[in-house]
């Protein structure tokens, strides 16, 4: 009987989480087995396969140069967004952490637009950005910057970068409260022992705040890779990847190929590619992650 039991005891906590797991594999696997489904089929504007076509849709897809623009514009966007936004979360994370007369206020500001979602922002940046009514304009040209109104999501040139503007705006609340937790973590004892030795701000920042603040760092760049990715609502509100497909990104793109022309098969395709290059993200990360646990 000891017996038994003990070999029901190993068995109990697998079988009380059996129905999750199997729950959160069916809610992966399945969406995952269709995707691979679709990409290899001739598939109707309204999801009826119509029969394996293999390769096609990715030959399509990779003859298509709409889609080799949005891929590269997507590695732009991605790297520009969290570059930028960690290059500003950095210091604004180390102004907060200060102790000064309305920190409070001053934290609640910087925190208050993540309260905002990505949509109404998009939309009231859109207004901003208007070439004939919009603040922007406005403002530059009383500064003396513009001589004239500029349509700044009608030309290629600036719409583009306006949104990584945007997506850098939007982006900062998130990456400054990891930073904060990850400064509040710095015992400040360390601080004014090196302060005793002599040591300068700066010193004190390259030597004790940057090193013990890499973990928080790269918590935040690999988070927003994966969020700014995969972000549809900014560029799609802001010009639905124009002006002449100017503006696509990979996400965009799938959404214009899966419902605005109606051609599932190629948008399981673009899924597929994304999934990939994140998944190659990932590895890069992790190995780079493991040196650097090595060393």
């Amino acid at each position: 009987m000891a017996t038994g039991r003990a070999a029901v005891r190993p068995a109990a906590p697998l079988l009380l989480i059996l129905p999750s797991l199997a729950l959160a594999i069916g809610i992966i696997l399945y969406p995952f087995y269709e995707l691979i489904r679709l990409s290899v089929a001739d598939v109707s504007r309204f999801g009826q396969v119509r029969g394996f076509v293999g390769g096609a849709n990715f030959d399509r897809l990779f003859a298509d140069p709409v889609f080799w623009g949005a891929l590269g514009r997507t590695l732009e966007w991605t790297v520009a967004v969290v570059g930028g936004t960690v290059a500003a979360s950095v210091p604004t994370a180390l102004i907060l952490n200060e102790d000064f007369h309305g920190r409070s206020i001053a934290r609640t500001i910087v925190m208050l637009p993540w309260s905002i979602s990505l949509s109404m922002a998009a939309i009231v940046w859109l207004w901003s950005f208007n070439g004939d009514y919009g603040m922007a304009n406005a403002v530059l040209q009383q500064a003396g910057l513009i001589s004239g109104p500029v349509q700044w999501m009608a030309r290629a040139e600036t719409a583009f970068p306006v949104e990584i503007a945007v997506g850098v705006l939007v982006s900062i609340p998130f990456t400054v409260t990891i930073l904060l937790g990850g400064l509040s973590s710095i015992p400040p004892d360390i601080y004014e022992a090196a302060g005793i030795d002599g040591a300068s701000r700066w010193q004190k920042f390259k030597w004790l705040t940057v090193p013990m603040l890499r973990p928080f760092i790269s918590i935040a760049v690999v988070l927003n890779v994966i969020y700014v990715f995969n972000s549809f609502p900014i560029i799609w509100v802001m010009t639905q990847g124009g002006p002449d497909n100017s503006t696509h990104i990979l996400v965009t793109y799938l959404y214009e190929l899966a419902f605005r022309l109606g051609r599932p098969g190629p948008a399981a395709a673009v899924s597929l590619a994304m999934l990939a290059i994140v998944f190659v993200f990932t590895m890069i990360y992790v190995r780079l992650q493991r040196r650097e646990v090595s060393a």
